[in-house]
C-alpha cells in the first residue's frame, strides 16, 4: 500500500497553497457577479454605464467620459465608440469601473456559442472578500492510481453541455485514459483532453458529487513518456471549475462517459457559497 512521506505532504500542501493563491487574485473566478448576453441594438446593461451591443462579428461599448469607465489594456478612458472582436471561447478584461480608484470592477468580454456576453468581476464580491481556501479531503496516498494513455490517431470534437444551459460546448478528447481505482473491480475507460503542451485533463462526475463535492471536477496529470502509455494520476489534485464558485460559470461538463462509480474521497470539496 502506498504511503504518504513527509516530502509528498510537503509537495502536496504547495500544491494547494498555490491554488488557493491562484484563486484569491483580483478579479479572478471568486468576483464573478454577473452574465449578461449583448444585444444586437446599443442598450444600456444592469448596474453599468454606457450602451453595449453585439452583432455576429465583434461587440461594442458607447460611453462618455463621465461614465467612469477605463479601458483595461492602457488605463485610458473609454470614451466614444470601442469595438472589440474575439474567436469562440475566447475571453478578455475589456473596461474597469467603480470604487475609489475606478478599478472596482472588471467588465470581461466573452464570446461562448458564437454569441458576445460581458461578465463583471467585483473585488468587493463576499465570496472573494470571505474566501479563505477551499475545502478538501485529506490526503489519499491510495488515490495516487497507476494508469495507462490510449491515444487517438486524430483528436475528437465531442458535443457536451456546460453550466450555463444556453451555452454547448465540445470536448477534444485526445485520447482515453485507462486505470482502476480502490474498490473497484473492473477498469474505467475515460476521455481525456490535452491541458497545454505535455499535460492531460480529465473531467469526470464520481458519487461524491452535490453531496461532499460539485457536480463535476477536473484533474490534470503529466503526458506518458515519449515511446510508453504509463500516466500517474493523483486524485488529491482534483480541483474544482469556477462554476463551483459561481453560478455565472459557462464550465464543460464531463462527456457522457466519463463516469466514476465509486466516491473519489480526494482533493476539492465543494465550496461553501
Amino acid at each position: 500500500m502506498s504511503t504518504s512521506t513527509p516530502e509528498i505532504l510537503k509537495d502536496w500542501r504547495r500544491f494547494r497553497s498555490a491554488r488557493d493563491a491562484e484563486l484569491a487574485q483580483e478579479h479572478g473566478w471568486l468576483t464573478l457577479t454577473s452574465l449578461q448576453w449583448l444585444p444586437v441594438e446599443p442598450a444600456a446593461v444592469e448596474h453599468l454605464p454606457g450602451l453595449w451591443s453585439a452583432d455576429g462579428t465583434s461587440a461594442t461599448l458607447s460611453a462618455a467620459a463621465d461614465d467612469g469607465l477605463t479601458l483595461a489594456e492602457t488605463g485610458a478612458p473609454a470614451e466614444g465608440t470601442v469595438t472589440a472582436s474575439l474567436a469562440d471561447e475566447e475571453s478578455l478584461l475589456w473596461v474597469y469601473f467603480g470604487g475609489s480608484d475606478g478599478r472596482r470592477i472588471a467588465v470581461e468580454l466573452a464570446r461562448r456559442g458564437g454569441r458576445y456576453a460581458i461578465r463583471t468581476r467585483d473585488a468587493g464580491s463576499s465570496v472573494f472578500t470571505g474566501f479563505d481556501g477551499v475545502p478538501t479531503f485529506d490526503y489519499r496516498p491510495d488515490l495516487v492510481i497507476q494508469g495507462r494513455f490510449e491515444a487517438y490517431p486524430e483528436p475528437v470534437e465531442v458535443p457536451i453541455r456546460t453550466a450555463h444551459p444556453a451555452v454547448d460546448g465540445v470536448h477534444l478528447t485526445v485520447g482515453e485514459l485507462v486505470l482502476q481505482l480502490p474498490g473497484e473491480d473492473h477498469e474505467s475507460r475515460l476521455q481525456v483532453s490535452a491541458e497545454g503542451t505535455g499535460r492531460l485533463a480529465l473531467t469526470f462526475h464520481d458519487a461524491t458529487n452535490n453531496h461532499s463535492t460539485a457536480g463535476w471536477r477536473k484533474v490534470v496529470f503529466d503526458s506518458p513518456a515519449q515511446g510508453t502509455s504509463a500516466v500517474t494520476v493523483d486524485f488529491n489534485r482534483t480541483v474544482n471549475y469556477p462554476s463551483a464558485f459561481t453560478a455565472f460559470g459557462t464550465c464543460p461538463m464531463p462527456v457522457a462517459g466519463n463516469i466514476i462509480g465509486i466516491p473519489v474521497e480526494a482533493g476539492e470539496k465543494s465550496p461553501e457559497r
